[in-house]
């Protein structure tokens, strides 16, 4: 028992065995690292040039006076506390809070509904090829089209007509315009995220649908309890990119609410056109540094609102 009791303390009490050095890489590896700079090099300085220079340069113009040309004059938070008193930058805000907020709930509302609808329809991916259609389509000619449609003596107010609505509505006018162009983005970005939330119920297995039909679920139980938890990483991801993008609207506003080169009416302004109006104003006086500055407001704002977004839609991924 001795004899035991000492082998086993010999045991525990052993050093670990010694690992031996580490080997040189192989001729393969060291290749590879003679190759890696010769290949990363170029993506790097080209990033490095197209992004972090002219990012940095925006953020020193947001502190400057600068009409594109001459001398850049040191303006400290100038152009931050006139953009603090500048009521059109509080109605471009809200206006891009408007279609972050109202846009997103009604866009991701007929999207999941569309979901439901078409993950049981016959001829599925077909619809879903119509309803993604106008993200496939330049969204200039879109702009253009949804213009049409909203003309005085365009297709909605022919069918408003013929219904027998005397009086139509004058959709374009300064007071409704931002709201015909927050029911085209809806329309615009409703098929691209009905695209990616049926991605993800595609990949759901049958047979949970059909344990939860025998368990007599309904369809909202269906939804609730099966769908949304399988699906909610896609969920999280549209959330994401709908923050990013939402702030960023710019093209279909311009287009559709611009005329003949010249910007929209104020009161259809997001912080993207109050940007580019404040940089290309019609008098030819260009303002870069107050267009850095709300440039700048906006990357601040997508920051907050990607990290919020991923905080609110994190959960812990379910495998099946």
């Amino acid at each position: 028992m001795e004899g035991q009791r000492l082998m086993a303390t010999a045991t525990v009490e052993a050093p670990a065995a010694v690992r031996p050095a580490a080997q040189p890489g192989s001729p393969l590896t060291r290749a590879r690292r003679r190759l890696y700079l010769p290949f990363v090099l170029p993506a790097l300085a080209v990033y490095l040039l197209v992004f972090i220079v002219p990012s940095l340069f925006t953020v020193v113009l947001s502190f400057a006076k600068w009409a594109g040309a001459g001398p850049i004059e040191w303006v400290g938070l100038a152009n931050y506390r006139r953009l603090w008193y500048d009521e059109v930058f509080h109605s471009s805000l809200v206006n891009t809070l408007l279609i972050l907020v109202g846009v997103g709930f009604l866009t991701f509302l007929f999207s999941f509904g569309l979901t439901m609808v078409l993950r049981e329809m016959a001829g599925r991916k077909f619809a879903r090829a119509v309803i993604f259609f106008p993200n496939a389509v330049s969204a200039l000619a879109i702009s253009i089209l949804w213009g049409f449609l909203f003309q005085a003596d365009g297709l909605v107010n022919a069918l408003l007509r013929l219904a027998g609505v005397d009086t139509v509505p004058r959709w374009l006018a300064d007071d409704n315009l931002f709201y015909v162009i927050c029911l085209g983005l809806v329309w615009v970005n409703t098929g691209f995220y009905t695209t990616i939330l049926m991605a993800a119920v595609d990949r759901i297995p049958a047979y949970l649908y059909e344990a939860a039909d025998l368990e007599g679920a309904s369809s909202w139980q269906k939804f609730r309890n099966v769908t949304l938890p399988l699906m909610w990483d896609a969920v999280a991801v549209s959330a994401t990119l709908w923050a990013i993008s939402a702030i960023k609207i710019f093209e279909f506003i311009y287009v559709f609410a611009g005329a003949a080169g010249s910007v929209p009416t104020t009161k259809a302004w997001t912080l993207s056109l109050y940007a580019y109006a404040e940089a290309f104003q019609p008098t030819g006086e260009a303002r870069y540094g107050a267009s850095a500055a709300a440039t700048m407001v906006t990357l601040v704002l997508i920051v907050v609102l990607t990290l919020l977004t991923r905080r609110v839609t994190r959960r812990e991924s379910l495998e099946y």
